[in-house]
Formats: structure tokens, sequence, C-alpha cells
């Protein structure tokens, strides 16, 4: 794997694209003119790893809130406006890290210009973010439906309304709820321009479908060296959000945050209750920090070598388990005092 050399740009104190790691990212779905609201959801996120958050910016309610909203939050704070200019305006005016804009939807191009010049003074960069769902008529017209090639147009189209203004802090999206048209679309554009992209699978769906489409989509997008910033879109919590996306980076090793758990599917060998015992070290361990690999592996097949692979981890037996620290046999424990054992481990292990 090759990463896609880029331009860097930075959100706050977060970077995206150049040598940058690759930034997790999700979108509240509360009101945010409610602050209470969108505040406590985004520090459920930031607990769970979010590193840069976007807003809806609807209204001017909600423009003239992002200051206060700013002040409460740890992480940079991103502008997702659509078709009025002013709400960009006010936006920066309000002390945001970036824009999430469409140029060609805000308006003519002095208003155009306004925006780039006003988010230039400030420093911080505009997202462009085209979706196949939200395509110009003119090139549906010349491209019959929603297509890679009509996708990168229109991206290149905004791309130069921009530049055209002396705007360079750029980062690009081409999402499409279509796995094929989206890897395309990313990869024709990369032939192109050198601005990082922010990647994802629009509209992924329900956690459990969405999941699944999001990990191929954008794990197929990764491994062939394209994206800067990841945000998985599923119904539901965005929490669930940010759980996928660094599940995704930590398969593909890319980054490495908290726990990693190992454990096998079980079968006819299995001498332990070794479904429930994972879920509940999963459970014990979801709010770590502590960057370690925990295998709880339940027979005498694969249980000892990929117990002895890990940081720390179990091979199942009959009624017991080997307890695995480093390579070396650390005890041997009956069943039901397995989960203590392995947690007391855990706790004792440094980095």
């Amino acid at each position: 794997m090759q990463r896609r050399k880029t331009r860097k740009v930075y959100y706050g104190n977060v970077a995206v694209g150049g040598d940058a790691p690759i930034s997790v990212q999700s979108m509240t779905n509360t009101k945010t003119a409610d602050l209470e609201s969108t505040v406590a959801q985004i520090d459920e996120l930031v607990a769970v790893g979010c590193e840069i958050i976007r807003v809806a910016v609807p209204d001017m309610e909600s423009a003239k809130k992002l200051a206060r909203l700013k002040k409460r939050i740890s992480i940079p704070l991103i502008a997702d406006i659509h078709f009025d200019y002013r709400l960009a305006l006010e936006a920066i005016n309000q002390g945001v890290d970036g824009l999430r804009i469409n140029p060609g939807n805000i308006g003519n191009q002095d208003r155009v210009k306004e925006v780039a010049t006003a988010a230039k003074e400030a420093g911080i960069p505009i997202r462009i973010g085209v979706n196949s769902g939200s395509i110009e008529r003119d090139l549906l017209k010349k491209y019959g439906r929603p297509t890679a090639g009509a996708m990168v147009e229109s991206a290149l189209k905004h791309i130069r309304l921009l530049e055209e203004n002396g705007f360079f802090d750029i980062v690009v999206s081409l999402k499409s709820t279509d796995l094929w048209m989206t890897l395309n679309a990313y990869s024709l554009l990369a032939e192109r321009v050198d601005y990082p992209f922010h990647i994802g699978i629009t509209e992924a769906g329900t956690p459990w479908s969405g999941t699944i489409k999001s990990a191929i989509g954008i794990g197929s997008l990764l491994i062939r060296g394209l994206g800067d910033t990841i945000r998985v879109s599923l119904t539901g919590d965005p929490v669930e959000e940010v759980r996928v996306g660094w599940q995704i980076l930590k398969s593909l090793k890319l980054r490495q945050r908290g726990p990693e758990i190992i454990s096998c599917p079980t079968c006819g060998r299995t001498e332990i209750d070794l479904v429930n015992l994972a879920k509940k070290v999963e459970r014990a361990v979801s709010g770590m920090d502590k960057q370690i690999t925990i295998a709880v592996m339940g027979c005498g097949v694969n249980g000892p070598g990929e117990a002895r692979e890990a940081d720390i981890g179990i091979a199942g037996g009959k009624g017991m388990g080997l307890i695995f620290k480093k390579g070396k046999l650390v005890k041997r424990v009956s069943e039901e005092k397995l989960l203590d054992a392995l947690l007391s481990e855990i706790d004792k292990y440094k980095e």
C-alpha cells in the first residue's frame, strides 16, 4: 500500500493530508441550535475517538450559536452549509475550523468570492462535497444518469470556482451509495488533483448493513492509498460511526486506538463458554486507551498459537484456560476465574 501524496490542510490543530494520520470524523444528528444536546452528543463522540466533528447549519439561528458551541468542545468544528452564502460567512465569523459547501450552490461568482476570501483570511479549509444524489442538472443531462465521470466533472467545476478566487485549502469528497461508482470517482479524480480526500460511502444504511458496505468501500479506497480523513455514514447513533471508522483503520493497521480483540468463531471443539467470555472481555476493555492485542480462543487447535502471538491471550481447554502474555504461558486458570485473571493481566500490562 502506497498512500497518495497530497497537500496538507488543517482543521484547527488536526492535519488532513500529506503525512498526517488518517483521521476519523462524524456528524451530529441533533439540532445544532440546541446547544445542550449537541454538546452532549459531541462529548460522547470524542470519548470513542472522534477527531473532527461536523454540524448542520440550516439557518441563521444555528450559525449564530457556533462560537458558543466551539467553546464547549475539544475537537475541530466544521459547518455544513448549503444554498445560503450568508450562513457560510456567519459561520466563518463565529470561528469554525472549516466549511463543507458546494461553491456552485451558494450563489453567483461574487458570493463565492466573498466566502472564499473570508475563509482564506480566517485560514480555514473548505471541503467540496459531491454526492451522486445531488449532481447538477446539466451534468445529469450530459451523462444520462449519475456516474463517476459526472461526479468528477462536478468536483472539478467546484474546485475551479475556488481556485479562480485564489483559494487552495481544499478537501474533496465524492460519495455515492454505489461502491463501484465511489471507487471509480475517487480513482479518476486522484489523477487530476493533489487535494486531500475525505472518503466514505454516503447513506450506507443501518448499523448492520451500513457497516459492511462502509468497510468494503472505505477499506478498498484505503488499500488503494486513497483517503486522508474518513466518515462512516450510518442511520442511527453517530457513536457507532466512529467505532466502525476506527475498526476499519485498525484492521488495515493504519491507526491504532485502544485494544484489538481476536476471538475464534467457536466450533464443536470448544469446551468453555467462549461466546459470553469474549463479549464480557470486549465490554470490559471498551473504554480503554491502552494499545494491546487480546486473544480469546476456544480450543487447542489454533488457540495456543493465537494466544502466544497476542500481547495477552486465553487458550481454552475443558473447563479451563491457559493465559499467555507476550508469548509465554503465565498461568492455568479454571473457567469461572478466566475473565478476572485475564483482566488482571491486562491491567498490569505495560505498552
